[in-house]
This record gives structure tokens, C-alpha cells and sequence, in this order.
């Protein structure tokens, strides 16, 4: 989820199933504009929960539950379990790091990504508070050698263009890049519109959203305004554990 943009909200470790799955998705929300320390859960008033803190709490999630199991592996003394459950952890941890140049790397395009063309990137969209969605989606299209919208929607970031000769000879094609990438994503304020719709015993909005996002990779006539953020003015998006 973390190719989509998806913030979880409350990843703690009652939240997180033993099979690897995290429950509770009260809180939960998509990223606009582009920036690790995002945070939409009412109850995050420190960031804990943050976009790009995610992955660090995978890990320490992990931990916890290995302290849980600490006394299983060696009841006599469970210190002893101690080099094995950090064998895990450390595996664990380079299973997503592998993970994630393997997922970046498709949304670029590039098949052998590495941290320093990934992280690049979205350095630039933090400084430019670029739409995470519409960024791939643009980058699609310079891969096909248009580079003007991705220049107009990055704001000419004095970064990008060195960024783009370092990735466009790494590039593998653009084709890919449109099967990884989608156009459509639950947007926060499209899935308040249709909640709010159904609560009124409309559920046109909620039909029409459903309709984008199961074929989100593909454009559609008709669902231009599916493609697009919150408009500019709509304040800070929050969610609540209740949702």
C-alpha cells in the first residue's frame, strides 16, 4: 500500500494479525499531496502513524511480538532467543526493503530501481507538494518523451531534470508503468461525498466511485473529476476511529 499512497491511521500492534495483515481501517485515508509526515487520524497527534513512518512500525510491531515468543523458543532462558528473534527482524526488514525497490521500481519504470533513484523522486514531490497519483501518471508520460506535463505539475523543480537523465537511460518502457500506476484512487473528499450521499439514500456517488476505482488503471470518458485532489481551500483531511 505503501505504491498507493495509502495511509493506515492506527498501526499498532493490536491492529497488526499474526498472518502479517492489519485490521481496523477506521482512520484510514489516501495521499494527495505528496509528503512522508502526512498524518489524517484524529487521534495521531504526534505523527506516529505518519505515511513514511509505516515501515518502521512493521518493525516495531515485530519486535513486540518476538518479546511475546522470547520465552517459547527458550523457556529455560529466553535471553537465549534473543540472536534469533533479531535474525528475524533483520530479515524481515530487507524483505521490504527489497520489496519496496521492487514496487517503486515498476512505478518507474526501471527494473534494477535502487533507493537513490526511488528516493529522488519523491524528494521532489515533497518540495513541490505534488499530487503522489497524478506524479506516476506524468511520469508515464515522459517516459513516452512528453516531459512537459510532468515539468508543469512538479512547478520546473530545479531537481527534476537532472532526476530524469539519471532515470531515462535505467528506463525499461512505459507500457508497464501504466499497469502499476493507477489514475483513479479512493480520494478522501470523493468517499465523503459518497458517504455522506448514502447517508441520504443516495448511493449514485458511492456506485460511480466503486465504478473508477475497480478499473483504476484505466481512463475512462466521464470520470475526469475522479482523477483530480481536493480543490485548493478544502482544509486538512481528518479521519476518526469511528469512521
Amino acid at each position: 500500500w505503501m505504491g498507493v499512497g495509502f495511509v493506515h491511521g492506527v498501526m499498532n500492534t493490536d491492529n497488526c494479525a499474526i498472518s502479517g495483515e492489519t485490521i481496523d481501517y477506521g482512520p484510514c485515508a489516501f495521499l494527495d499531496a505528496y509528503d512522508p509526515a502526512t498524518v489524517f487520524s484524529s487521534i495521531d497527534q504526534q505523527g506516529r502513524y505518519a505515511y513514511g513512518n509505516q515501515p518502521t512500525l512493521a518493525r516495531w510491531n515485530l519486535a513486540r511480538l518476538g518479546e511475546t515468543l522470547m520465552g517459547l523458543i527458550s523457556p529455560e532462558d529466553p535471553d537465549k532467543a534473543l540472536p534469533e528473534m533479531q535474525s528475524a527482524l533483520e530479515a524481515a526488514e530487507i524483505g521490504y526493503a527489497t520489496l519496496r525497490r521492487k514496487t517503486f521500481g515498476a512505478k518507474l519504470g526501471v527494473s534494477d530501481a535502487d533507493d537513490a533513484l526511488i528516493d529522488g523522486f519523491l524528494d521532489i514531490l515533497t518540495a513541490q507538494s505534488a499530487d503522489f497519483t497524478q506524479s506516476f501518471r506524468k511520469l508515464g508520460q515522459a517516459a513516452r518523451g512528453d516531459d512537459a506535463p510532468l515539468t508543469a505539475h512538479l512547478n520546473a523543480d530545479p531537481a527534476l531534470a537532472g532526476w530524469l537523465a539519471a532515470w531515462r537511460p535505467r528506463l525499461d518502457g512505459a507500457d508497464k508503468m501504466d499497469t502499476v500506476n493507477p489514475i483513479y484512487i479512493p480520494r478522501n473528499h470523493r468517499v465523503e461525498e459518497a458517504l455522506s450521499a448514502a447517508q441520504d439514500g443516495n448511493l449514485g456517488p458511492f456506485t460511480r466511485l466503486l465504478a473508477a476505482i475497480t478499473d483504476p488503471y484505466t481512463w475512462r470518458k466521464g470520470f475526469e473529476d475522479m482523477e483530480t485532489p481536493a480543490p485548493e481551500g478544502a482544509g486538512d483531511y481528518v479521519t476518526f476511529c469511528g469512521t
